[in-house]
């Protein structure tokens, strides 16, 4: 019933920034129950690791290895989310995936990719 679409992936140089963007979209009572929204990545031979979510109120959390560099940020009346990732490195490199909560589901995007390499 939530709908998520990821985009703003791209190659970017280390030190570099990127913005990535998530839309949720559905029917209206689902996505008015849209408690969490956030995003988790995923490297080549890797495990799906959370990075970072924004409840509906604005509170962030942060996984260790990006606090300081990416920041997370929602706009409750579009339903949108945002990852402002800066000061990137080679290991930051991943398929990052939009989720969101609602009720009791979790939907998740089909992934954008980011490539921080030289």
């Amino acid at each position: 019933q939530v709908r998520v679409v990821e985009s703003g992936g791209g190659l970017v140089q280390p030190g570099g920034s990127l913005r990535l963007s998530c839309a949720a979209s559905g029917d209206i009572r689902s996505v008015s129950r849209i408690y969490v929204m956030g995003w988790y990545r995923q490297a080549p031979g890797q495990q799906r690791d959370l990075v970072a979510t924004c409840t509906t109120a604005g509170s962030p959390s942060y996984a260790d290895s990006v606090k300081g560099r990416f920041t997370i940020s929602r706009d409750n009346a579009k339903s949108m989310v945002y990852l402002q990732m800066n000061s990137l490195t080679p290991e930051d490199t991943a398929v990052y995936f939009c989720t969101a909560g609602y009720g009791s589901n979790i939907s998740w995007g089909q992934g954008t990719q980011v490539t921080v390499s030289s």
